[in-house]
């Protein structure tokens, strides 16, 4: 297929599907359109590609992509006007629903982004990710969905929890946007069997029986396979709740600081000897666009936020209701391409995942 009609391809797609999904808030037909014969002749070749929000065109990641011949062709939903940030997304045709359940949220606050390429409307898509906004609706749509280490990448979030993230539907899709992203990226090779822990809970989190159900039965499966080979012991750690709002809203405080400190101390010691970690996405399936409730669907993602290690999550199945479920993958800070390769092997052994 020619650069040319796969763009407008993927252009009447969106025209046809998003008033079902309201995975955007601007389609940039003409713009992208007019990009094309000059980004046809460069590494990306016109490949289509969605930002998240009006403000991720603006994004570094979305400057190294066009740079490299990508095409933008809209911006992504991400929470509107009085919706919480962790419940969903608004569209241009209305609330953003999950294309598994449209019942329920896709998560956010990428929520568009996860949408769009989950329903096949664009191969790529950005985010960003300051409690989980990437791999809870990576998790929550069926889609791979990676966090770079903290600082790896410019983020205008200044507290330093939120790093940029890309949304693909593999992660052998992702090594597009780090190769793109990152100066002298090269694609690391996985080692198998890969040593890892599964942490079911991270010692604290109250977790869904059957989400933890699907996430251990994936496990077990790589296990298998014989791609993951566990080690003794797990990882757990204090609850990260309070630390991170803490640091979120500029607080200096005696116990949060001292939580934030003894999970670092935790982290590190268990990352000297296991080079990844393996747990659920979130510690609930999606819910209703009514809201969470009280439940904190970031109790198992914002840890790495506040630790800064990069964090990816891949599909591990469905819960007997056909909810998507994820399973995270965490590595060692810095060691970005390392995690995608570990991520590539666990996708590739756990298949693809159908309801």
């Amino acid at each position: 297929m020619t650069a040319f009609r796969e763009l407008s391809a993927t252009l009447t797609t969106i025209e046809r599907e998003d008033p079902r999904l309201c995975a955007f808030l601007d389609v940039w037909r003409d713009e992208a359109l007019a990009r094309l014969p000059e980004a046809a002749r460069l590494p990306l070749a016109g490949m289509p590609f969605a930002v998240k929000g009006r403000a991720g065109i603006r994004s570094y990641a979305a400057r190294q992509l066009i740079a490299a011949g990508g095409v933008p062709v809209g911006s992504t939903s991400v929470p509107g006007p009085g919706t919480h940030w962790k419940t969903w997304g608004l569209g241009t045709h209305g609330r953003t629903v999950n294309p598994w359940r449209p019942d329920r949220t896709p998560g956010g606050s990428s929520a568009g982004s996860a949408v769009a390429v989950a329903a096949g409307l664009v191969p790529l898509a950005t985010g960003s990710d300051g409690a989980g906004s990437v791999r809870v609706p990576a998790a929550w749509c069926g889609v791979f969905g990676l966090k770079t280490t903290n600082g790896l990448l410019p983020s205008p979030d200044r507290s330093g929890l939120a790093s940029a993230g890309v949304l693909t539907r593999t992660a052998a899709d992702a090594q597009t946007y780090l190769r793109c992203v990152l100066d002298g990226y090269e694609p690391a090779a996985a080692e198998l069997p890969l040593t890892a822990a599964h942490s079911p809970d991270l010692g604290f989190a109250d977790v869904d029986p059957e989400v933890a159900a699907v996430v251990r039965g994936a496990v077990r499966r790589l296990v298998t396979a014989g791609v993951v080979r566990l080690a003794d012991g797990g990882c757990a750690l204090l609850d990260p709740g309070a630390a991170w709002q803490a640091v979120r809203d500029g607080r200096t405080e005696p116990r949060p600081d001292e939580t934030r400190r003894e999970n670092d101390r935790r982290l590190d010691a268990f990352f000297a000897g296991t080079p990844l970690l393996l747990t659920p996405v979130t510690p609930n399936r999606p819910h209703g666009h009514d809201g969470p409730g009280g439940l904190f669907s970031t109790s198992l993602t914002w840890a790495f936020n506040l630790s800064g290690h990069p964090a990816a999550s891949v599909p591990a199945g469905f819960t007997p209701d056909g909810c998507p479920v994820g399973l995270q993958l965490v590595a060692r800070r810095g060691a970005d391409a390392q995690l995608l390769a570990m991520a590539r092997a666990v996708e590739e052994a756990l298949g693809p995942v159908r309801l």
